[in-house]
């Protein structure tokens, strides 16, 4: 490791130990305070060789955790670039590997899971992404859908659970995947549902059902209760931070993020903003901010990007950290008051929960 690697970590490591040490409940951050507080966005999709996007994060104390995914650019690709920044950057880039499951229903396929699965956390993964595609377009050799629960995956399941690898599931979609574009909630679901007609339910009846996306999940967690394991986008719960009440207390091995979601908790925040900031602050150790932006090597308008990024590290963080109203376009533009949470609060979503959560000494 890199000196200056070295001293990049033990200073973000120094400022939040002493900063949440002397910390009360009464502080809490404005807005002036977003570039030196120490930030993880534990959700980020880092698919480009140019690593001036890092520098520029690391120049806002931001730092990433980039899952790879069983879709778009090659599994190996997203890999190799993954390590590369890995190696480059060290310990202010994590990546999480994925496997994949073309090859479902074949002899030696859970094994061949596993063998993926241990050479991605020797190499330097922090962890194992799920992709939607298990429960939305995986099927089985009789054309039935393949839950995430399926007995196949049993064995890889039981791979990580007993070496405490952490998994990050997005399995299943918003609620408003199975309604019609215009009784969707948000227009990003609206924009996203109609660009990717594939994966809106409504539009395909005889795909397994909303419910039968979460049950299966929350199978997998009964099953494994010492598997550590975040619900990506809060956990396909988005719409109700009472059904996500409900799983976390039911799971205690259950984190979840925030990534592409907080539109749905301002949403609940317009008809009740005391009960979604009870939620965050209840449930304060097992949250981890992230965002699901991306950029990738067709990211040619670096200026325009970064611009991009930072507006939305803004804008989540006056929500979060401040009460300042912000106006919502994906909610045709209503104010949303933000819920302040306290200074405390705020740095263990936005970065002590991603260190704990991923087990990794340096974040």
């Amino acid at each position: 490791m890199k000196l200056i690697e070295i001293l990049y970590s033990i200073a973000a490591i120094v400022m939040i130990i002493f900063s949440s040490g002397c910390r009360e409940e009464t502080d809490y951050y404005s807005l002036e305070d977003f570039e030196q507080v120490p930030k993880i966005d534990a959700h980020f999709h880092y698919n480009s060789t140019d690593t001036r996007y890092l520098e520029f994060a690391d120049s806002l104390n931001m730092w990433f955790v980039s899952p790879n995914v069983d879709a778009g650019r090659s599994i190996d690709e997203q890999f190799n670039i993954a390590s590369m920044i890995k190696e480059e950057f060290g310990d202010r880039f994590f990546y999480l590997g994925t496997f994949p499951v073309d090859k479902f229903g074949e002899p030696g396929f859970a094994d061949e899971t596993i063998e993926r699965i241990e050479i991605a956390v020797k190499s330097g993964a922090s962890g194992i992404k799920l992709w939607k595609n298990i429960g939305m377009e995986l099927k089985d050799q009789y054309g039935n859908y393949v839950m995430i629960d399926h007995p196949a995956f049993h064995p890889v399941f039981e791979y990580m659970q007993e070496n405490s690898i952490p998994v990050l599931g997005h399995l299943g979609e918003p609620l408003n995947c199975w309604l019609p574009l215009e009784e969707m909630t948000l227009g990003n679901d609206r924009r996203y549902f109609e660009n990717n007609p594939q994966y809106h339910m409504f539009l395909h009846p005889d795909a397994p059902s909303y419910e039968d996306q979460i049950n299966a999940r929350d199978r997998v967690l009964a099953k494994y209760p010492r598997l550590p394991f975040s619900g990506a986008h809060l956990a396909s719960l988005e719409w109700s931070v009472d059904e996500l009440t409900k799983r976390m207390d039911r799971y205690p091995n259950l984190s979840v993020d925030l990534s592409a979601r907080i539109g749905h908790l301002q949403h609940q925040s317009l008809s009740d903003h005391q009960k979604v900031r009870d939620f965050l602050i209840k449930y304060q150790d097992r949250i981890m901010y992230g965002s699901d932006m991306s950029v990738s090597d067709r990211s040619t308008n670096y200026r325009q990007t970064t611009e991009s990024l930072h507006r939305r590290w803004l804008d989540d963080w006056i929500y979060l950290a401040t009460d300042s109203a912000i106006s919502v376009s994906d909610l045709d533009g209503q104010e949303v008051a933000g819920l302040q949470l306290p200074a405390a609060v705020i740095d263990k979503i936005y970065y002590r929960n991603a260190g704990k959560f991923f087990k990794d000494r340096n974040l």
